[in-house]
Order: structure tokens, then C-alpha cells, then sequence
């Protein structure tokens, strides 16, 4: 774990945002939102290069971050990301716990095994937990949570079943934990995104052969999200025009949830989100 310190700390008023993940991908877009809006960053990433990558770039545009790097499924990193956001001026405003992965996975939960239960659960909701709880002492009234859940949470998905409890487990968290802090003025909120053209869920890995061109057909709002489509809602949710917006998960996914299940691939080769075609 190092810490790259703040290059000019921020001046009172300045809004101070923590992104987990915040490099590359939708953590990635949400950082450099909030950086573009004039929050100084603190930007978590274990991927020392894209880190220090979107900083420079966050720099470059005239954005301010701190980047500490680490795996924040450590209890000693999640210390030091809250102490790099205090120390620029000693409360958070907002906390965006982005971190979160289907990997390790199997080919159904009969093969899966408790390692990778584990792993999913400190990838996927400890951390969540962790993050908060740190920093509870250091948030005011008209600070925020967002948390990141998926859509898989609230539909099934074959051969990821303790990555969808975990996720489903963020968004049950997201409304307790609103009800508890709603009375300090703090907002707790969540997105939950699907089908995102990033380097971990590539548009091509989606389409696996597919003819691109009928997209359109399959999803309500005709195209594939990216990144930037969430780090929106996120700027929204971490806004005061959601001054009155607590405890719940948005889905952001092109009316997905809404219109589609899951189906078995013709080839026998798992399942898919989208129709498939013989």
C-alpha cells in the first residue's frame, strides 16, 4: 500500500469525495466526474499504473485528487483512504464505494467453493461495510453514501449466486444504513448497473458472436452503457438536487430489469442475458 499525498490540499467549501476503485471503468468516469464538478478525489485502486494514469489525468483537466493505493478488502487500506480524505479537510463529503467483481467465479455454486464465497464476500459487501463504518466519525449533515450493487441483485443469474447475495446484500444495507444516518442529514443511495461496455465486461465479451446490429432489439433503450452513464447518476445522487433522495438503488440499465431474463445459450456452452440465436 502507498499513498500519492494530495498536490495542494483543498480549500474550505471544496467538496472531499472517496472512489474505491476509482481508476479505470465505471470507478474510473465516477472520479473524474466528481473531480470535474470541483470535488477534491480520494482515489483508491490495487492497480498502481491506471491509478496514477487517472489522477494525472484528473490533474491535467485542473481537478485535484489523492491517490492511495492498495486492496481495500484491507482493513489497513481502508484506514488509510479515510485518513488521506480527513486529512484534506477533515470530514467526508462523499463516500462512493465502487469496488466490486463476479470473479472468482464457477460454472454453478455445486463447483464453487468456500474460498471463493469468501472472496466474493470481501470484494462485494465487506468492504462496503468497512468503508462506511470507517467514515462514520467524519461525515455532516449533506454528506452522502453511494454504494455500487448490480441488477443482478434483484434477479437471478446462474453461476454467480453468492456474487448476486452479496450485491443484494449492498442494497439492504444501503436502506438501513439510510434510516440510521437520515437523522445526521446524511443520504445512503446505490446504483445498480448492467451490461457495461468496460475492460472488465467488454462489449465483445457481451456480444460473444452476437450480431451487434440487433442490439437494438434486445434492450429497451437500443445500446450498451458506459461508464459515464453512471458516474452521472452518481454526481446526481452525491448532489444537492438529491437533497431529498435516501435509501434507495437505482438501476442504471437501460430498462434491462425491466424487460429481460435470463436464457439458456442454444449451445448448451451456460447461459446469457440477451436472446441468442442457433
Amino acid at each position: 500500500m502507498t499513498q500519492d499525498p494530495a498536490r495542494g490540499t483543498a480549500q474550505d467549501g471544496t467538496p472531499v469525495s472517496i472512489v474505491t476503485g476509482g481508476a479505470t471503468g465505471i470507478g474510473g468516469a465516477i472520479s473524474r466526474a466528481l473531480a470535474t464538478r470541483g470535488d477534491h478525489v480520494v482515489l483508491n485502486d490495487i492497480d498502481v499504473t491506471a491509478a496514477a494514469e487517472t489522477a494525472t489525468a484528473i490533474r491535467t483537466d485542473g481537478g485535484s485528487c489523492t491517490v492511495v493505493e492498495g486492496d481495500v478488502t484491507d482493513d489497513g487500506v481502508v484506514a488509510a483512504v479515510v485518513e488521506a480524505a480527513v486529512a484534506v479537510r477533515g470530514v467526508v463529503d462523499h463516500l462512493v464505494n465502487n469496488v466490486g467483481d463476479f470473479r472468482p467465479a464457477s460454472r454453478d455454486f455445486a463447483h464453487s467453493t468456500p474460498a471463493q464465497w469468501q472472496r466474493l464476500y470481501e470484494l462485494n459487501l465487506r468492504h462496503v461495510l468497512a468503508m462506511s463504518h470507517a467514515v462514520l466519525p467524519y461525515v455532516v449533515a449533506g454528506s452522502s453514501i453511494v454504494n455500487v450493487s448490480t441488477v443482478e441483485a434483484f434477479r437471478g443469474i446462474p453461476a454467480s449466486a453468492p456474487y448476486s447475495a452479496f450485491k443484494a446484500g449492498v442494497a439492504a444495507f444501503t436502506k438501513s444504513l439510510a434510516v440510521e444516518l437520515g437523522p445526521r442529514g446524511v443520504r445512503v443511495n446505490a446504483i445498480a448497473p448492467d451490461l457495461t461496455d468496460t475492460a472488465q465486461t467488454s462489449r465483445a465479451a457481451m456480444l460473444r458472436g452476437r450480431d451487434e446490429e440487433l442490439v437494438p432489439l434486445w434492450l429497451p433503450l437500443g445500446r450498451f452503457a458506459e461508464a459515464e452513464d453512471h458516474a452521472r447518476v452518481v454526481t446526481f445522487l452525491t448532489s444537492d438536487d438529491a437533497r431529498f433522495v435516501t435509501g434507495h438503488t437505482i438501476p442504471v440499465d437501460g430498462g434491462t430489469l425491466a424487460a429481460s431474463g435470463w436464457y439458456r445459450r442454444h449451445d448448451g456452452k451456460g447461459w446469457t442475458n440477451m436472446p441468442d440465436r442457433p
